[in-house]
């Protein structure tokens, strides 16, 4: 038996291997791969598996070290920075979507115990997929990725009390054998044992095990307290990863958290596999050939419905619509610890079979779509945006500045108010510039604009709310926020409502400097490249380089690097004469509609203003001075040299009439 567990452990990895290799080419969920070698190598498939109750103990492992690792990575202090998302937009999603789910299926006329178990699986949203995709797109310091990842952190706390109540609900079979408080009592024994450990035993005892050095007994004590603890819970009539979530938390708040994290992440994703390769082998693939309609309904009527209500939680804490949709569908399938919450559900006999087979059908369907919704997520807002609603509930904005908005004239706007956009307001102050800032994070602006700063509520992607702080009559913008989608629809939308504004965006990163340049952007500051810059400057200090030596070598090093990267971003003033001061270069993009679209340039009579076109972006390619011949398309990119008055009138050839 232990050399067919052997090759059984063989034939997982490597299909596993083989199917997450073809899902990293397509850019698909990992979860879903397990899940897809689970359904292949398992009985429905091609039926590689015989030992399919020793995987189902690996996979209990990985159930057990997953716990481990969300109680560990628990800290106190990340909560209370993030408490207003994760206690009230994470407890108003999990309890909204679990009322909804049981009310409905009560209605249905299913039974309270399994009404009950459905709305707590289908109110958990997969931490680790959405996760993955946000910091791809390096939106974690963004409101949108703070705000999804508090509401994800709150489930991710919540299935712990869900383990413990399952089994209590009405139907379960353990519930005629262990009276609620008997429960409850040993629940509450077990959570003092970890408090006091926590607090007086691990700490002393990691000191002790730590001052060895000895990489192998660490891990080994780490790996022993874990399955120690949720052993304890076990015999305690508790789950085994109620225990080993506790087991976590009296690590967390030791100074040797990181070391154990660290050291456990091997072993947690190894054996995590199997969970989901377990879980993938139960799915009937026959159940879903014979009613594809009635699945796919489903899956869709639970992303809808838990989209819905996320983007109502979202709401409701003040955030625009855009941000409600773009939350709400980040939320919307379901976990991976509904999983562990459907076995327990299925043991305790609260759910059928059929139930069973319908709810892990569901669940990899919407997990599969996750990464595909939260792609179009951008282009769904934007859409939802041109519906005839209130325009209150489309920017949930109202200004909080006592500056009138008549005074904003050639003036600095500043969106987003974080390290960055303070120091600017600071230096701003100090030198008489008026200015004003633009913030999505309603708690910065409500203290902030108690204390007089010319600060208003608002989503700087949306025209209306550039307007209101009259971006027509701004002499510059600076965008310092941690969104790169958000920091070009920003430029793009800036660009298009004052084309003689200057416009500085920040980013993380070097690649991101081409899109915003073509978008409009004058200057590009990207973080990575001053980095390097600060610490080769810190490099030399200790080195007793002179310090006119440094500041000299730096100022150097900028000029030479950032004309590089404006050479990366085909610079459309070639030869043209540009000596006269008084004219000004402005930047138009093609609108759909247009009377220019799909005609010559001649047809613009750009002599008669005394203006000039120098290039055209299309694409990613610029054609520079174009006759006058060259037919502009819709999205092409226009650069005209000239005075400023006549581009104010050019500028209406442009757009489409609805724009005007």
């Amino acid at each position: 038996m232990e050399i067919g567990l052997l090759k059984d452990i063989v034939v997982v990895f490597a299909l596993s291997v083989a199917v997450l290799l073809i899902f990293h080419r397509i850019k698909a969920p990992t979860i879903v791969g397990f899940l897809l070698t689970g359904i292949l190598a398992g009985p429905q498939g091609l039926g590689f598996i015989q030992a399919s109750d020793q995987v189902s103990n690996l996979a209990e492992i990985g159930v057990v070290l997953l716990l481990f690792t969300v109680g560990i990575e628990v800290s106190l202090r990340d909560l209370m920075k993030l408490k207003k998302y994760v206690l009230v937009g994470g407890s108003l999603q999990v309890l909204l979507t679990i009322l909804v789910v049981f009310f409905i299926l009560v209605a249905w006329g299913e039974s309270g115990g399994e009404a009950m178990l459905l709305g707590f699986l289908i109110s958990l949203s997969s931490t680790a997929i959405v996760l993955r995709i946000i910091q791809k797109k390096e939106q974690f310091d963004s409101i949108y990725g703070r705000t999804t990842l508090g509401i994800l952190i709150f489930q991710d706390l919540a299935v712990v009390p869900m383990m413990l109540v399952v089994p209590l609900l009405p139907g379960a079979l353990q519930a005629e054998t262990d009276h609620p408080l008997t429960v409850v009592a040993k629940a509450l024994g077990l959570i003092i044992f970890v408090i006091i450990s926590a607090k007086w035993i691990m700490p002393r005892l990691l000191y002790q095990i730590a001052k060895t050095q000895d990489h192998e007994l660490f891990l080994l004590s780490i790996v022993t307290i874990c399955f120690a603890v949720a052993w304890m819970s076990s015999q305690a009539g508790l789950s085994l990863g109620l225990g080993a979530f506790l087991a976590g938390l009296i690590i967390s708040e030791s100074p040797y958290s990181h070391q154990a994290f660290g050291n456990i992440l091997p072993l947690r994703d190894a054996f995590t596999s199997f969970f989901f390769i377990s879980i993938g082998m139960l799915l009937d693939v026959n159940y879903l050939v014979q009613n594809p309609a009635d699945i796919i309904l489903i899956a869709i009527a639970v992303m809808v419905l838990k989209a819905v209500i996320a983007g109502f939680t979202i709401s409701f804490m003040g955030l625009p619509l855009r941000m409600a949709v773009l939350v709400g569908l980040a939320l919307s399938q379901i976990g991976e610890f509904s999983f562990i919450l459907s076995k327990v559900g299925y043991d305790c006999g609260l759910v059928s079979q059929d139930i069973y087979q319908i709810f892990l059908d569901v669940a990899v369907l919407t997990m599969g779509s996750t990464s595909f919704l939260m792609a179009a997520s951008q282009k769904v807002a934007d859409g939802f945006l041109l519906l005839p609603l209130p325009e209150r509930l489309k920017n949930r904005s109202h200004a909080l500045s006592a500056t009138p908005t008549e005074s904003w004239k050639d003036h600095l706007i500043i969106v987003g108010y974080g390290v960055n956009g303070r120091n600017v307001a600071r230096s701003a102050k100090a030198k008489g510039i008026p200015f004003v800032i633009v913030e999505m994070d309603p708690e910065i602006v409500s203290f902030e604009g108690k204390i007089g700063e010319p600060i208003y509520y608002g989503d700087a992607t949306q025209e209306n709310v550039l307007q209101h702080v009259n971006v027509r009559e701004a002499r510059v913008m600076v965008i310092a926020i941690s969104d790169p989608e958000a920091t070009r629809r920003i430029v793009e939308v800036a660009r298009r409502l004052n084309f003689g504004l200057f416009i500085i965006a920040r980013t993380r990163y070097l690649d991101e400097m081409l899109p915003l340049h073509n978008l409009g952007a004058n200057e590009v500051i990207p973080e990575e490249y001053e980095t390097s810059v600060e610490i080769f400057s810190r490099v030399l200090k200790q080195y007793d380089v002179p310090r006119d030596e440094i500041e000299s070598f730096i100022q150097e090093v900028r000029s030479d690097g950032y004309e590089m990267f404006r050479s990366l971003a085909p610079e459309p003033y070639c030869d043209a004469n540009v000596d006269l001061i008084v004219d000004e270069v402005g930047t138009f993009r093609v609108c759909s509609g247009s009377p220019i679209s799909g005609r010559p340039i001649a047809d613009i009579g750009l002599d008669r203003h005394g203006a000039k076109m120098l290039a055209v972006h299309r694409d990613m390619k610029t054609i520079a001075n174009p006759d006058e011949s060259f037919i502009l398309k819709v999205d092409d990119v226009a650069i005209i040299i000239g005075p400023k008055e006549s581009l104010s009138v050019l500028a209406s050839v442009f757009q489409s009439p609805m724009t005007k």
